[in-house]
C-alpha cells in the first residue's frame, strides 16, 4: 500500500480492485476512490459499455462513464484469456479490497470467488454486488434499474399517488443507491479489519437493497402482526404532494410543523383559518388528513406568482425552492459558491467534473483526477501491481494458501 500523504484522504493508503462496470459498481468504487483510495478498474480490451453511453467529445469517454469512474486508474486486462486471468491472481494481495458485479457463477468459473480469492489474500475485503440475494431462485440473474424499480414495487407508488400508470424515476436511483450502500459497507469492513486482522466477504444485493430502501417508507400498516392498518405512507402518496402550480409556474414548498403552519397562515392572514380546523393544528391531526390539508396548499399556491411566494415563504422561513430544470443546475449559487464543479482539469476529454461529494479538513476535493482512458495506467501491470518483492513468486497466483508467503501484506 502506498504511504498516506498530507490531505490524501481518510482512505489514503487502501488499494481497491475494481471488476465493476455501467453503474452500480463503478459507483460504488468512485466513493472510495472519493476518500482518497487507489482504485485500480480492470477493464476487458473493448472497455466497460459505459464509455459508449451518453454525450462525448472524445470516442471511449461518454458522460455517463465520466462521472461514475473519476479518480481511478484503467488496466486492460482479457478475463476470456487463461494468462491474463493468471495475471490478476498475481496481482491480488497487493490490494485490500476487491469489489465486482459480475455474475457468481461466472466468477467461480475464473477461481475468481471469494473463497478462492480467500487462499491468495486472507485479509481482503471481497465485495460481491448481484441484482438479487444468494439463497432465493433469482440469484444468478442479471438486473437493471428498471426492473429493480418495477420490481420493488417503486414504479406503481406512482400509480398509486396520481391514479396514472406506473412511472420509472428518471435516474438510476437503483443503482445509486446500491452502489452507495456498498461502499459504506466496504468502508465498515476495512475499519472492522483494523481489529480483527481478518478479511470479509460483503455481498450487496440491488433487489434487497432498494426493497428495504422503499419499504422503510412504505411498509406501513404491514410493521405489525397483526396488521394495523394498509401499507403505504399517505404523505408521501397524496396526490398533492408535488410541485405546486402557481398563477406563472410553478414552486415546491413543504409547511410541516406547528412552527411552519402557524408562520404560513400568518404570512397569508389566514390565521382565523388555522385555529378553526383541527386537521391544521397538531402533527397527529395533520397525519390523518393529509389529502386536506396538502389540497388546501395547492389551491393556495394558485392565488400568487412564483416570485411573490418566493419572498412570502423566504420572510416566513418556510423552505422552498423553485423547481429547477437540470439545465439550471449549472450555474446555481449555491453549487457555484461551494466550488461542487471542478473545472480546472478538463485536459484532452473537456470534463467538467463533480467533485463535491463530502467535506473534511483532512482531504480536498481536488485530488481526485478526470475519469481513465482506456488502459491509461498498463504499464503499471508489470511495476506497481506486479508480484511484491516478498512474496513466493512460485505459489502466487496458484493458490498458496499460506499467508507466510506474503509478509508485506500481513495485518
Amino acid at each position: 500500500m502506498s504511504d498516506l500523504g498530507q490531505n490524501a484522504g481518510p482512505l489514503a493508503g487502501v488499494r481497491v480492485l475494481d471488476l465493476t462496470s455501467v453503474i452500480m459498481g463503478p459507483v460504488c468504487t468512485q466513493i472510495l476512490a472519493d476518500y482518497g483510495a487507489t482504485v485500480i478498474k480492470v477493464e476487458p480490451p473493448e472497455g466497460d459499455v459505459m464509455r459508449h453511453a451518453g454525450s462525448k467529445r472524445a470516442a471511449g469517454m461518454g458522460s455517463m462513464f465520466l462521472h461514475v469512474n473519476q479518480g481511478k486508474q484503467s488496466v486492460v486486462l482479457d478475463l476470456k484469456r487463461e494468462a491474463d486471468i493468471a495475471r490478476l491472481r498475481e496481482m491480488l494481495p497487493a490490494f485490500d479490497v476487491l469489489v465486482h458485479n459480475v455474475r457468481p457463477q461466472a466468477m467461480r468459473r475464473l477461481g475468481l470467488d471469494d473463497e478462492a480469492v480467500r487462499k491468495l489474500n486472507p485479509t481482503l475485503v471481497y465485495v460481491e454486488l448481484t441484482g438479487y440475494a444468494d439463497g432465493g431462485p433469482m440469484h444468478g440473474r442479471a438486473a437493471y434499474d428498471d426492473v429493480i424499480q418495477a420490481q420493488t414495487g417503486l414504479a406503481d407508488l406512482f400509480a398509486r399517488q396520481t391514479g396514472g400508470p406506473p412511472q420509472y424515476v428518471p435516474a438510476l436511483i437503483a443503482d445509486r443507491v446500491t452502489g452507495l450502500t456498498a461502499a459504506h459497507a466496504t468502508i465498515a469492513a476495512l475499519h472492522g479489519r483494523q481489529h480483527t486482522g481478518r478479511g470479509d466477504t460483503l455481498r450487496v444485493s440491488m433487489f434487497e437493497t432498494i426493497a428495504a430502501f422503499i419499504l422503510g417508507d412504505h411498509l406501513g400498516g404491514a410493521s405489525f402482526d397483526p396488521a394495523a392498518g394498509p401499507m403505504g405512507y399517505s404523505r408521501l402518496l397524496t396526490p398533492h404532494r408535488k410541485p405546486y402550480k402557481t398563477k406563472d409556474g410553478y414552486i415546491a414548498a413543504v409547511v410541516y410543523n406547528d412552527k411552519h403552519w402557524r408562520s404560513f397562515f400568518e404570512a397569508i392572514g389566514e390565521v382565523s383559518t388555522l385555529e378553526a380546523d383541527a386537521r391544521f393544528q397538531t402533527a397527529a391531526a395533520r397525519a390523518d388528513n393529509y389529502d386536506t390539508i396538502y389540497g388546501y396548499l395547492s389551491d393556495v399556491m394558485a392565488t400568487r406568482t412564483t416570485e411573490e411566494w418566493v419572498a412570502l415563504l423566504e420572510g416566513a422561513d418556510i423552505p422552498h425552492a423553485r423547481v429547477n430544470r437540470v439545465e439550471d443546475l449549472l450555474d446555481d449559487a449555491q453549487l457555484r459558491a461551494v466550488g461542487f464543479f471542478d473545472e480546472r482539469n478538463f485536459g484532452d476529454v473537456g470534463q467538467r467534473r463533480i467533485v463535491a461529494r463530502f467535506r473534511s479538513p483532512a482531504a480536498r476535493n481536488d485530488l481526485a483526477t478526470p475519469a481513465p482512458s482506456l488502459g491509461a495506467e498498463q504499464q503499471k501491470l508489470d511495476t506497481e501491481y506486479g508480484r511484491p518483492e516478498t512474496c513466493d513468486a512460485a505459489s502466487i497466483g496458484k493458490g498458496c494458501g499460506d499467508a507466510s508467503n506474503c509478509q508485506r501484506y500481513q495485518p
